[in-house]
């Protein structure tokens, strides 16, 4: 990670991206520098735009773009649940008033159906 860090240094104070500047920074830090890591990395940024890469990568929210595509398709069909639920419990009688109302509901009975649900 720390050569890629390297790299960004390099291309946000405008310095060229070379072997001997990154083995520069890269030492200036106190890593271990690998000269074949070094070479790989300078090689796979040759056609790079650090800072069109950077935008892009800030744009994209955490997860990537396919993620974030099949998120919002899921948050529309919640959506969209969560309404059907909400008309569904306006059409139910409110029971709940006349259970309040007693006051003297066994703590036990009113647990009973989770226990159901949960097996």
């Amino acid at each position: 990670m720390e050569y890629v860090y390297a790299a960004l240094i390099l291309n946000e104070t405008g310095e060229e991206l070379n072997e001997d500047n990154l083995t520069g920074v890269l030492e200036a830090a106190g890593a271990d520098v690998q000269e074949s890591r070094v070479k790989a990395l300078v090689a796979a940024l040759e056609d790079v735009d650090i800072d069109e890469a950077v935008a892009e990568a800030a744009a994209v929210p955490a997860g990537g773009a396919a993620a974030g595509g099949a998120a919002a398709e899921g948050g529309a069909e919640e959506a969209d649940e969560a309404e059907e639920a909400e008309e569904a419990d306006e059409e139910l009688p409110d029971t709940q008033d006349d259970d309040e109302d007693e006051g003297d509901g066994d703590d036990e009975a009113s647990g009973e159906g989770l226990g159901e649900l949960f097996g």
